[in-house]
């Protein structure tokens, strides 16, 4: 029987640094107007508070402090999803733009599972 290969990695610590990493090409390829300027630069935020605070999860001194950084993990995801909704890049990157909420709401909906399992 042949093994397939899962494209997203079930390591959230690996998950959410390539999606941390996947924002940031994506906003060095949006147009260099304000908007997308201080837009891009809320998202980079956000995208990277994720794996932050999930890093930071995994070494929580206690239950509550766990499933506190999760929350955060779960609202930064939230918050990347709305800085994408407000940026409008460049044509051949709506594809991207689209597979990064994706992404983003795939975490959200991960992190706030765990909540539950956690409460």
């Amino acid at each position: 029987m042949e093994k397939t290969t899962n494209p997203k990695p079930y390591n959230l610590g690996e998950r959410t640094l390539k999606f941390a990493k996947r924002v940031r090409d994506y906003v060095r390829a949006l147009p260099k107007d304000i908007a997308s300027i201080e837009d891009g630069k809320q998202l980079v935020k956000s995208s990277g508070s994720v794996g932050a605070n999930y890093i930071e999860a995994e070494d929580a001194l206690s239950k509550k402090d766990f499933v506190v950084r999760i929350k955060i993990c779960k609202k930064e995801a939230k918050e990347s999803i709305y800085w994408l909704e407000l940026i409008e890049p460049k044509e051949n990157y709506l594809n991207e733009k689209q597979a990064l909420s994706q992404e983003a709401t795939e975490l959200m909906k991960i992190f706030g599972s765990i909540v539950i399992k956690c409460t």
